[in-house]
């Protein structure tokens, strides 16, 4: 496979083309964040979009394939203007990736209202789940809520009296506030909501003390998961009120915060401990290839090929058979990282969620684990606004 680097919107496009075919190309347009403090979980998104391509012997359903990245600076702005690039000029059969909740709920409209697949790989706002479902939507992630429904379980089971939540102001943010809400049924004594890619917290840290809870619950992914989690040890807080959190301590920040994240518990649908074929060739190979330890961003996007590969093998590469592509994928007949899961009526996974911990392994290393299941099977909370009948 050779590589070409295409300039496009001012740099934001980096197409990798596989060489030349006589039979039809499918095209992957993936958009992810690539700059930045949050570049980091695109990097890893992006590492496990090749690795997939590198287990599938650089085919999707048996045909050549062409992947072109977009980077959208976290700003639903660009990530529609790559969107409607990866459309228009080249041409794409699927859109995948996003990160951000606020730039999926740009971009997927735009792909699906142009009559294209649209696989998102994290990013899962409830607006999606429910009245705005769509038949080119899928998702090989979760809906936002779901996890910290896991986590809102958690603590109410652990009888915590009252909780302070914070998270970034946008969609995702809010729909993981209403998932911890949702189950967590005792006392919320603040909730806040910070900036986007916000990094000193200080101020916040401080109203947080003030307020002398029994519990935090945090949802900071990336850049930001990290500088909190620094700043929540330096002020001392960490041995007096604990912290529980959702896509904050993860495999990206561990490395970062070291022995300020030890002991804290996540819920999650993935772990890199998870005992199934395909995860534990996803985990060893990503390690092999690229050194360090995969993230759960990576695992959904490693999936979100899987999926297209699945149902392009379907169809016997006909790739105009947009029907027999979405009934294929409806099945999730593919061997995910997560182990077997179905789909909802919305497109959305009906799968379990873990407590993980993060823990030293015997060689040192800071890895999470998994400490129990909180769901088996958990459905979202919007499906039954979603107007798909399947």
């Amino acid at each position: 496979m050779r590589t070409t680097r295409r300039a496009a919107l001012a740099g934001f496009l980096v197409a990798l083309v596989a060489a030349p075919a006589s039979a039809q190309t499918v095209k992957i347009g993936f958009i992810t964040t690539l700059s930045g403090p949050q570049g980091a979980i695109g990097e890893h998104m992006k590492n496990s979009v090749e690795l997939a391509l590198d287990h599938l012997g650089r085919k999707v359903g048996g045909l050549d394939v062409e992947v072109i990245y977009g980077d959208d600076q976290v700003k639903p702005d660009v990530g529609k203007q790559l969107a409607d690039e990866m459309l228009k000029k080249h041409k794409v059969h699927f859109v995948s990736g996003v990160i951000w909740s606020n730039v999926m709920l740009a971009v997927a409209p735009t792909v699906t209202g142009a009559g294209t697949f649209m696989i998102g790989t994290n990013a899962g706002p409830h607006e999606l789940a429910g009245k705005m479902c769509h038949e080119l939507f899928f998702t090989t992630s979760w809906q936002n809520d779901q996890t910290p429904e896991a986590m809102g379980k958690y603590m109410q089971d652990q009888n915590i009296t009252d909780v302070y939540a914070m998270a970034p102001n946008y969609a995702a943010g809010k729909d993981m506030i209403a998932g911890v809400k949702r189950y967590f049924k005792n006392k919320i004594v603040g909730e806040v909501y910070t900036q986007l890619g916000q990094q000193d917290y200080q101020a916040e840290i401080s109203q947080l003390r003030a307020a002398s809870p029994k519990a935090v619950f945090v949802f900071y992914p990336g850049g930001m998961g990290i500088q909190f989690l620094k700043q929540y040890a330096q002020a001392g807080l960490r041995g007096q009120i604990p912290l529980y959190s959702v896509y904050t301590v993860d495999e990206i920040s561990l490395p970062a915060v070291k022995e300020a994240a030890l002991g804290q518990f996540e819920t999650r649908y993935w772990s890199p401990d998870l005992k199934n074929e395909a995860n534990q060739k996803y985990v060893v190979d990503y390690r092999k290839k690229y050194g360090k330890m995969p993230v759960f961003y990576g695992a959904q996007s490693y999936d979100g090929i899987m999926l297209i590969d699945a149902a392009v093998k379907a169809v016997k590469g006909d790739l105009t058979n947009k029907k027999g592509m979405i009934a294929a994928m409806r099945q999730a007949d593919y061997k995910s990282t997560r182990g077997p899961y179905k789909y909802n009526v919305n497109h959305f996974p009906i799968e379990n969620f873990y407590l993980l911990k993060a823990v030293q392994d015997p060689s040192g290393e800071l890895v999470m684990q998994i400490q129990k299941t909180v769901f088996e099977n958990h459905k979202d909370s919007y499906s039954a606004e979603c107007p798909m009948k399947w």
